[in-house]
């Protein structure tokens, strides 16, 4: 989890070359940990320890502040798309299916697990060529497994 003026940095760095959501739980309960597991920044926003929350429209406006208050220059361009949102699931799934058919994963903890899954592959932010290759490449992996005995 990062502060939200590091967190709206990054977020103006991606911009230069993909779109960007801001994802907001309820007041009440905030943000279940399956949406969080969508998500490719944690960010807080620091506050006294008289006041530690915020309501949901302070929230919004601090971050939308901080997203937009320190752009001062127009992002570069010139640099590769990063994955975008369906490239990541995709990745995702077939990864989870890796380790599940591997028994790396067993069925009581696979939500847990898919979500963790989510989570890791969302941060470690892949360029959109990368993404495409993994999912190539883990799903060889899966054909390899299912099928043994067959030549490629």
């Amino acid at each position: 989890m990062q502060r939200c003026a590091d967190g709206a940095a990054e977020m103006r760095q991606t911009l230069a070359t993909a779109p960007v959501a801001l994802l907001f739980g309820s007041e009440k309960f905030g943000l279940s940990n399956e949406d969080l597991s969508h998500c490719h920044w944690l960010m807080r926003i620091p506050t006294r320890d008289a006041h530690i929350s915020m309501n949901l429209g302070q929230a919004v406006a601090v971050c939308l502040y901080a997203l937009v208050g320190g752009a001062t220059e127009e992002p570069v361009r010139d640099t590769p798309a990063m994955a975008g949102t369906a490239e990541l699931e995709r990745l995702t799934q077939i990864l989870f299916q890796a380790l599940c058919e591997s028994g790396y994963v067993d069925s009581v903890g696979e939500v847990a697990a898919l979500e963790k899954t989510r989570r890791m592959l969302r941060r470690v932010r892949l360029q959109g060529s990368d993404a495409v290759a993994l999912t190539g490449m883990m799903r060889q992996i899966l054909w390899k497994f299912r099928h043994p005995e067959k030549p490629e």
